[in-house]
């Protein structure tokens, strides 16, 4: 069975930093590409960050130069470094396979002082 588990949300202060966590487990998580997602209240579910298969990255304007993705194979995990968080970085944070459309629960980060 795919799955998916976040980890690492929190309150955070403005310009605090914060490391989410995705552990995958029922596929072969080393071939796949993997997403970072947030959905704000009242707002759509927006892309935030995505690693290749070869680790090559692409970022949303929003969070370039802020946030770090990367992933460990052998830990079957893909991680979210973020820095320098603001008010509007505070979201419900998913993790999703897309090739195979599988999301994780998510995971929420508050930034507030």
């Amino acid at each position: 069975q795919v799955q998916l588990v976040e980890s690492g949300g929190g309150l955070v202060q403005p310009g605090g930093s914060l490391t989410l966590s995705c552990a995958a487990s029922g596929f072969t998580f080393s071939t796949y590409a993997m997403n970072w997602y947030r959905q704000a209240p009242g707002k759509e579910r927006e892309l935030v960050a995505t690693i290749f298969t070869v680790a090559a990255t692409y970022y949303a304007d929003s969070v370039k130069g802020r946030f770090t993705i990367s992933r460990n194979n052998a830990a079957n995990t893909v991680y979210l470094q973020m820095n320098s968080l603001k008010p509007d970085d505070t979201a419900v944070y998913y993790c999703r396979v897309p090739v195979l459309n599988i999301w994780g629960q998510g995971t929420q980060v508050t930034v507030s002082s």
